[in-house]
């Protein structure tokens, strides 16, 4: 499956999760909802994933906690706030490049149509090879 038809499938249940749900909630009960939808989906996730930080020459003590690696294509920042900033965004670009991945998505459950909240991160994608 690529990363399009994979965001697709993601962001269908995190629709269905704003649906039920609405928004108001903390990300947590987000977070455990579209696990559900994601299970329920037939799809491949992470929740909670401990990745290393690598320093110079040290592993800091202190591991990035992503909230859901996807297919191991798609790595999903759940958030439950008024505006999503720039700083988010960076925020998740970060995350894709520690983990060397290329699409996120940032996905704000505090929004009226969750299609607003809903916004792709991309950390440049490979070329293909001939």
């Amino acid at each position: 499956m690529n990363e399009n038809d994979l965001t697709r499938l993601i962001i269908g249940c995190a629709i269905e999760v704003h649906k039920e749900l609405g928004p108001g909630l903390v990300e947590s009960i987000y977070e455990e909802a579209l696990c559900y939808e994601l299970t329920q989906a037939g799809l491949r996730f992470r929740r909670q994933e401990k990745v290393p930080i690598h320093y110079k020459d040290v592993i800091l003590a202190s591991p990035l906690r992503l909230d859901l690696t996807i297919e191991e294509k798609v790595i999903v920042d759940n958030k439950s706030k008024k505006e999503v900033t720039e700083i988010d965004k960076q925020s998740l670009l970060s995350y894709l490049r520690l983990r060397d991945m290329h699409l996120g998505l940032l996905i704000n459950f505090n929004v009226l149509r969750l299609v607003d909240g809903v916004h792709r991160v991309i950390n440049g994608f490979p070329k293909e090879s001939s």
